[in-house]
């Protein structure tokens, strides 16, 4: 099966899956109350959240075919998703600034005047299209590695802080030794290891990042292990799986909306901090902030490539903390007490 029959199954799996969940997070009723209080405090963050996520999943749909603007795409055999076919304008002969007519530096006309609002790199590629692109990336670095990391340190940490014994050694010596080895380095040996792909950068993040979780949730199991109602349900004979689903996992989700909004962050300025030093994602904001360094010491000054890439990270950090912040309040139970 070809990379973009993956893409687009990858994509309607997600889609179905998404779907679902919100069907059943609707039908319970706390839930359902929970996020129509976070529709009320954060609209606009929601909103936000919604587009980039709409710009990564248009990027993921790809095929073969078509024409768009007189161009014969089936001729080129190449699979182009749906942002790509938005951008099929012949590249520029180099530097434009935002809706110029001319190039920057020797103003020769441009084959699309007025036609990128967000200017031309040094090879003539819209700047705007390359910071779409780079939202697919910040999606798949953010959220793909949260899904390894936070399901990895949720089974450790509880499993360890409720049953103890050589289980909790073990897993507290794994921590300790992943703890004691500059995070940084293991990443890069990890990633020289594994590889530069997209996938292989998630899976190396993944396995750097759940630590700190896992030592949270472990020590908060602990507590809540010895707690009157736990103790309660033991005597009446509850197993310990049914204990762990119903008591000890809903009282640590507002710690994993706090970690998944903490590590999404920090995830996207990890990969532009790799971009840095040259082990990056192709495509990424990071990548593009990177090629930009040189750029701020030209006279005049390229400004539109770093500004394009920064302020677009910066919208969806901000955003995802907004609703992590909102939804830590709201599922926290020991704000619900207070609001009581």
């Amino acid at each position: 099966m070809e990379a973009h029959h993956v893409s687009n199954l990858l994509v309607a799996l997600l889609l179905l899956g998404a779907a679902a969940t919100g069907r059943a997070l609707w039908r319970n009723r706390l839930w359902r109350e929970a996020l129509t209080e976070l529709w009320r405090r954060r609209r606009l963050s929601l909103l936000t959240i919604a587009l980039f996520i709409s710009v990564g999943l248009l990027d993921s749909v790809a095929w073969i075919g078509g024409e768009v603007a007189g161009e014969d795409l089936l001729a080129s055999h190449e699979a182009r998703s749906v942002i790509d076919r938005l951008f099929l304008k012949p590249a520029e002969g180099s530097y434009s600034a935002p809706f110029a007519t001319h190039t920057f530096y020797n103003k020769q006309p441009l084959v699309a005047p007025a036609g990128h609002p967000f200017g031309t790199d040094i090879l003539g590629r819209d700047v705007f299209h390359r910071t779409l692109k780079g939202v697919r990336v910040a999606l798949l670095i953010g959220g793909f590695t949260s899904l390894i990391a936070i399901p990895l340190a949720l089974l450790l940490g509880i499993r360890a802080g409720y049953f103890g014994g050589r289980f909790d050694d073990m897993v507290f010596f794994v921590m300790s030794t992943l703890a004691s080895i500059p995070s940084l380095l293991l990443l890069i040996a990890l990633i020289l290891v594994l590889g530069r792909g997209t996938w292989q950068v998630c899976v190396a993040l993944g396995i750097t990042s759940w630590v700190g979780l896992c030592r949270v949730t472990r020590g908060e199991t602990l507590k809540l292990r010895e707690l009157d109602y736990i103790q309660a349900a033991k005597a009446l004979g509850v197993s310990n799986g049914r204990i762990l689903l119903r008591h000890i996992l809903p009282n640590l989700m507002h710690l994993v909306i706090v970690t998944f909004v903490l590590l999404f962050s920090q995830l996207v300025l990890s990969e532009a901090t790799l971009a840095y030093l040259g082990i990056g994602v192709d495509g990424s904001w990071g990548q593009m902030i990177d090629q930009a360094r040189t750029e701020l010491s030209r006279e005049p000054v390229i400004y539109w490539n770093i500004a394009a890439a920064g302020a677009a990270m910066f919208t969806l950090l901000l955003a995802v903390n907004y609703v992590g912040d909102a939804l830590r309040d709201i599922l926290d139970p020991r704000t619900l007490r207070e609001d009581a």
